[in-house]
């Protein structure tokens, strides 16, 4: 074991799983000299060369469509879109052709897809959304939303080794800002399972991402209430059996993400509890999310816009007091 950031976690998967399967490389804008936009892949050119590292076209038409044609014919391409906003470009390759070719030729797909997401840079409406929700609805593809080192090291074997199209979404303000013990061998974690970051009695927060830690704190802000923290890893596929095991401990829940509020996946969460553990609940399920807007430019608004310690608090209590 050693004390990583989330970023070094992530580059040490990549180190790794090129190192086990030849059948895997990296493509991408500014991946290979110059590291990655936020330095993600640093080293691993000089270290595998420019053809197991590559430097793409700035068109993530390009890089998403090609990553779909080397799948196909058997490998296991790892692409990066340098933000997740401009994932949308490569709409059309991704959910028309690559989710769906296994459905309609029995062709595995083993594509991951890299994509730094959210807010907290005052990076603006073309750099900081939070797109899973988009993609969740899609069949075909899986998405994955990690929060911590360790999962950031075994979720991203696990996709790269999937069969099938991964979206592996890392959020940005957790890069360098969260550190933890990651195990130096290779490893894998399930895809789907989601993990218990706190356990509680009182209430559940359901949430993924950076909004874990927004839990946390604000769960450390209220006194006298036991707030268990489910962080629920992918959102495509879903651990509905332990957030509905955890909402029948607990008979109270609140689904925290960064997402906007309309559409959210928060929004299928929360049906799912009403419909699956109505007779369980002692009081409706809140949900936090962003504001229906872009996301601001103004460091202020930005802030007024992500959901932050103090909204949680406030709705732990609300939720406490019911």
């Amino acid at each position: 074991m050693a004390e990583k950031t989330y970023l070094q976690a992530i580059n040490d998967g990549l180190r790794q799983e090129l190192a086990h399967d030849p059948r895997v490389f990296l493509i991408g804008e500014d991946i290979g000299a110059y590291g990655g936009a936020f330095k993600v892949t640093q080293g691993l050119q000089e270290e595998f060369g420019p053809w197991r590292v590559i430097d793409a076209p700035l068109s993530e038409t390009a890089i998403v469509g090609g990553a779909t044609g080397a799948a196909i014919m058997g490998m296991r391409p790892v692409a990066e879109m340098q933000f997740s906003d401009f994932v949308s470009c490569a709409w059309d390759h991704l959910v028309t052709v690559a989710a769906k070719q296994h459905w309609r030729a029995g062709t595995p797909v083993p594509i991951t897809l890299r994509l730094p997401s959210g807010g907290g840079f005052s990076g603006g409406p073309f750099h900081s959304q939070n797109p899973e929700s988009s993609f969740a609805h899609i069949p075909g593809l899986k998405c994955v939303c990690l929060a911590t080192p360790a999962d950031a090291k075994g979720l991203l074997i696990s996709a790269i080794q999937d069969p099938n199209p991964v979206l592996f979404f890392e959020h940005k303000h957790l890069y360098r800002r969260i550190k933890g013990e990651v195990p130096d061998e290779r490893y894998t974690v399930p895809i789907g399972k989601a993990r218990i970051h706190r356990e509680g009695t009182d209430l559940t927060i359901v949430t993924w991402g950076a909004m874990v830690y927004t839990a946390e704190e604000a769960a450390d802000q209220v006194d006298g209430v036991s707030v268990e923290i489910l962080d629920l890893r992918s959102v495509l596929p879903w651990d509905r059996e332990a957030v509905l095991a955890s909402v029948q401990k607990t008979s109270k829940a609140i689904v925290l993400h960064e997402d906007t509020h309309t559409g959210g996946f928060g929004a299928e969460i929360s049906a799912t509890i009403a419909e699956d553990a109505f007779e369980h609940l002692d009081a409706p399920v809140k949900r936090i999310a962003a504001p229906d807007t872009p996301v601001p430019f103004s460091p202020m608004l930005e802030v007024a816009f992500i959901p932050q310690t103090a909204d949680v608090a406030r709705a732990i209590r609300e939720l406490a007091d019911y």
